[in-house]
């Protein structure tokens, strides 16, 4: 091997060698290389190149994937604040609080998929990929009907925690648009990552750039020509879910990508679900112990500073709007962005280590270990020093650069 200098192994057939820095190169190659030689200087920097361009490559679409989906509640969001500031503001705090919790626990739930699924494919065993995905199906499903009456039932709770009557009963309504967006979210998420464990990821992101430009489409029609109102701009998100959910699963039903892996439904996805369903909760909790973040301490009868921070939140939702509205607290805004960026900089710079180690847990099944890290560091860390900065000092919404902190932790 020491021979083979920057250079890989031969090919089947005892040919030429073939060069390790080949962008279309496997990876096993370089691994290999890296355990048995010190790689010389000079080709240092040429293999960080061509690993950078391997992560871009595998990357981008889960990037696409991720923010398109994303922005299918921040369109309908947009949308909603030419309907009034009131509406924006029940929308916003749904959006934020009740959809935020709920897509966590989701999202934590489907990275029990990631584990297991990631495990088969490596080991090859690829129909019980299927029998996995249809167990977490199940999952998913028992959840989402759990959380649905966490969704209806939203305006007692938004009033509980010190909101307006006016502002429950428009967050209220603007939740039941989004029963069908939590069902069709349940499906969703096993299904993307089904596919995703499969390095099926380009579809995904053709997919998702086709479905916001559909529920703009029809955000516009509810909106400005329809006048169905705020419950109209919510089924419209719900409805663009559905699109997403039913071309996901048509594409796992027909494309010959999966046909090994998916080979129609089975009873056994009704067997060992409770050892699965341990490793579900363990990821959940992973991931929902980010949610309660010290930013929510700040929530409630906040300092001046942080009342500014929060009326920002409506007012730039607002300011998308193509500039087609006033807004008298647009100065103040401004203000309060200017004094967050920097730490919101920061916060976000040292975030992102903290996708890196969740993935290595995730595809290392360790989620619950992570989870007792995770809830450990926000509720026994972060939360006792969110409230402390954000209540007994004048830094008021500046406490959200504490979690930061907390992320290079867990």
């Amino acid at each position: 091997m020491a021979e083979n200098g920057v250079y890989g192994e031969r090919g089947s057939g005892g040919g030429s060698l073939a060069p390790l820095l080949d962008i279309d190169e496997s990876s096993r190659v370089s691994e290999v290389m890296l355990e048995w030689e010190p790689v010389p200087c000079n080709a240092r920097w040429r293999l960080a190149v061509w690993e950078s361009k391997n992560l871009w490559r595998l990357s981008w679409a889960s990037i696409v994937i991720q923010l398109f989906n994303f922005m299918l509640s921040l369109v309908t969001q947009m949308f909603v604040g030419h309907l009034g500031s009131l509406d924006l503001a029940g929308a916003s705090i749904i959006n934020v609080g009740v959809q935020g919790l709920a897509f966590g626990i989701m999202l934590g739930m489907a990275s029990a998929v990631q584990t297991v699924c990631g495990q088969a494919f490596g080991a090859k065993k690829y129909r019980a990929m299927g029998v996995i995905c249809q167990r977490a199906l199940v999952l998913h499903l028992a959840a989402a009907i759990l959380l649905s009456f966490l969704y209806w039932f939203s305006g007692p709770l938004l009033r509980a925690i010190g909101q307006s009557d006016s502002i429950a009963k428009v967050g209220q309504l603007y939740a039941r648009g989004l029963l069908p967006q939590l069902i069709a979210f349940a499906l969703y998420c096993p299904m993307q990552r089904f596919l995703q464990a499969q390095n099926i990821v380009n579809p995904m992101a053709y997919i998702a750039v086709g479905v916001l430009l559909f529920h703009i489409l029809i955000s516009w029609l509810a909106v400005f020509v329809l006048n169905f109102g705020l419950l109209g701009a919510s089924l419209t998100l719900s409805i663009s879910w559905w699109v997403l959910v039913l071309v996901t699963w048509s594409y796992i039903l027909f494309s010959p990508s999966c046909k090994e892996t998916w080979t129609g439904l089975s009873m056994k996805a009704f067997r060992g679900l409770w050892p699965y369903l341990k490793l579900t909760i363990s990821s959940a909790i992973m991931l929902l112990g980010g949610l309660v973040h010290p930013r929510a301490c700040a929530h409630h009868r906040l300092p001046a500073k942080s009342r500014d921070f929060t009326r920002c939140h409506f007012h730039m939702c607002q300011l998308l709007e193509l500039g087609l509205h006033d807004h008298a607290g647009v100065e103040q805004c401004s203000q309060a962005v200017i004094n967050l960026t920097p730490l919101l900089a920061i916060s976000i710079f040292l975030n992102g280590v903290q996708p890196i180690l969740s993935g290595v847990a995730i595809g290392s099944g360790w989620q619950a270990i992570v989870a007792y890290v995770n809830v450990g560091a926000y509720y026994l860390v972060g939360l006792p020093i969110g409230c402390v900065l954000g209540f007994k000092t004048s830094l008021g919404a500046a406490v959200s650069s504490v979690s930061a902190y907390r992320d290079i932790i867990s």
